[in-house]
Formats: structure tokens, C-alpha cells, sequence
């Protein structure tokens, strides 16, 4: 058999997703139904957004499915009616295992990192945030724990020195859907050996990857140079570091999004948070060993800007400090 013989469902949300799913679809297979989040409130005005993928699904005339909860036994009885022969996850949500046990031939998920280090939510940010110098994607059947089913297959690919996250993400959404579809060949074809991965777990240090909420976006300036770099490009753009411009006398407070910054070779010491800018081009900032030079950021209630933009517009900033 075939990976085009099969009748396929696929399940995603955000846009990382909809690469995968555009590579089924461009490549003839049979895409029976779609699975993805129902429409929600989004923006300053709470206006109702669709999913990514319901967008690019609608644009292609697939079925698509939005249950608010995956055991809604109406839900579950469509689901049945697509009579699929395999279920492909990308970037959506935990399945029960009435969902993912369903097809003759299973789930699987592409996964955004090289498992079984970074397990969870957001693989790509952790892995940038904690320096590493690769990362990659895994399909793997779905089993009963998250994140924890038998390896298909690995493609692994470097980090840059000054990736962001967000470039990282654009390269390995393509890597990503490429080994989606070599998987469904190799699954259609019957030439596949998964491997469990309790026998992958050769390192000591398995590192997790956690869901990020706002007070893991919070820059330390006590913490070294280079791990205050990394969260930043960890989190550039979304959702972003952050941190708060302290006006030292009045002590008012800007919250402030930090999008890039590079080390500076310096031998001056001084309290972490401290800046130092000629108020036109750069801007330093002391780390505990170590300065960082801001290149991009953005003030509340402001655009996102370039170093030299901000200056112009804000010179008084020699009375603030980053805390």
C-alpha cells in the first residue's frame, strides 16, 4: 500500500501546522477531515479568529471538525464516519486515547524537538533558552503519556550562535513537513521499526519543555550575560523577554519587550541593570559578568524598534535603569 492510498486525518492549530498539512495536500494524499480549535476571541477588539489550519483548510475545500471537548460523543461518532486509516498531530492538543487508538493504523506526531529531551509544550523556545547548538523534529506514535510514544523518525538541524526562536521555528516547520510525509509513506508501506524511547535515554540530563507563561519571560540581570542572551533568543518574537525601565528617581516603570541583544567585550563592572548609551546608536546594559548591547525593543504602548529609533524618542533615558 501506498501513502496516497490511505484515507488520512489530520489535527493542528497554529500556523506551524499548516506546513505539514499543505505538503499532504499538495502531494495528492487523501485528506478526509481536519480536526482544529474552535474560533476564538483574539486582539484588542476580542474579534472571533480562526486557527490557522481551519483558514488553509477552508481555502482547500477539506472537512473540517472544531469539537470543544475530544470525547463529545457526537465528536467522537464523526470522527468515526471518516472511516480514516491513520491520524496525523501536529501542534494541537493532548488525544484521549478513544481518539488516537481509533485508526487500523494509529497517530502520530510530529514533534518540535529531538525526543526524548525537551517533552512538553514549547520545545523550541526551551531549546534556544537553554543554548543549545541543535534541535530537530521526531514523528512518533501516540501512546498513553504525553510526548512519550515510539520513535519513527529523527531530522536533526543546527542552532545558530544568534538564531531566534522564531527562525528556528520558520526552518524546522519545513524540515517538519517533509518527515510528516516521508512517515506516511513509511507507515503506508509498512517500513517502519518504532523505537521506544526508554531505549533512547542514554542521557543523563533529559530536559523538559514546559508550557511559558509570563513570569519565565522575566529578564534577570543578575544572571551572567550569555544565559540572559539565550532567554532573549529564546522568546524573539513571541512571546517575547521582557523587563521593566525604572526611572531612578521617581522609580516610574515602562514595561519593556527585548527582542535581540549581543555581548559586549567590556572590563567595567557595575550593578546589573545599569545602562549605559550614548543616546544615539547604542545601548548597554550590565549583566552580573558581563554587558549586553540592546539592538531591538519595544516600550509599551509603543511599536517594536530598532536601538537607534527608541533614542531618538526617548532622551531621557540616561535617568532609567532595567530592573
Amino acid at each position: 500500500m501506498k501513502g496516497k492510498d490511505l484515507r488520512i486525518v489530520f489535527m493542528g492549530t497554529p500556523e506551524f501546522a499548516v506546513a505539514s498539512l499543505k505538503a499532504l495536500v499538495d502531494g495528492g494524499y487523501n485528506m478526509v477531515g481536519v480536526i482544529t480549535a474552535p474560533d476564538k476571541p483574539a486582539g484588542r477588539g476580542n474579534k472571533l479568529t480562526e486557527p490557522e489550519v481551519k483558514k488553509y483548510a477552508a481555502e482547500n475545500n477539506l472537512k473540517v471538525l472544531q469539537p470543544e471537548k475530544l470525547k463529545n460523543p457526537e465528536f467522537l461518532t464523526e470522527l468515526k464516519n471518516l472511516k480514516a486509516d491513520l491520524q496525523v498531530v501536529v501542534a494541537f492538543r493532548m488525544l484521549p486515547e478513544v481518539v488516537w487508538n481509533m485508526p487500523p493504523l494509529g497517530t502520530f506526531n510530529l514533534h518540535g524537538s529531538l525526543l526524548p529531551q525537551y517533552r512538553g509544550a514549547a520545545p523550541l523556545n526551551w531549546a534556544v533558552m537553554n543554548g543549545e547548538t541543535k534541535t530537530g523534529v521526531t514523528t512518533f506514535l501516540l501512546d498513553h503519556e504525553i510526548d512519550t510514544g515510539k520513535v519513527i523518525f529523527k531530522k536533526e538541524t543546527p542552532i545558530g550562535e544568534n538564531e531566534t526562536v522564531g527562525e528556528v521555528h520558520d526552518r524546522l516547520m519545513e524540515i517538519g513537513a517533509k518527515l510528516v510525509v516521508e512517515t506516511v509513506d513509511a507507515i503506508a508501506e509498512g517500513n517502519i521499526q518504532p523505537i521506544p524511547q526508554t531505549e533512547l535515554l542514554e542521557e543523563v540530563n533529559i530536559k523538559h519543555a514546559p508550557k511559558i507563561f509570563k513570569e519565565d519571560c522575566k529578564i534577570d540581570w543578575n544572571k551572567d550575560a550569555e544565559s540572559i542572551r539565550n532567554l532573549i533568543r529564546g522568546l524573539s518574537p513571541y512571546p517575547a523577554a521582557w523587563t521593566n525601565l525604572v526611572h531612578q528617581k521617581n522609580k516610574t516603570e515602562i514595561q519593556t519587550k527585548i527582542y535581540f541583544a549581543q555581548k559586549v567585550v567590556s572590563d567595567k563592572t557595575t550593578e546589573p541593570g545599569t545602562i549605559e548609551t550614548d543616546g544615539k546608536k547604542y545601548l548597554n546594559v550590565a549583566c552580573q559578568n558581563g554587558w549586553l548591547q540592546i539592538t531591538d525593543l519595544q516600550i509599551a504602548g509603543k511599536k517594536r524598534m530598532k536601538t537607534d529609533e527608541f533614542l531618538r524618542g526617548f532622551q531621557q533615558i540616561g535617568e532609567y535603569r532595567f530592573v
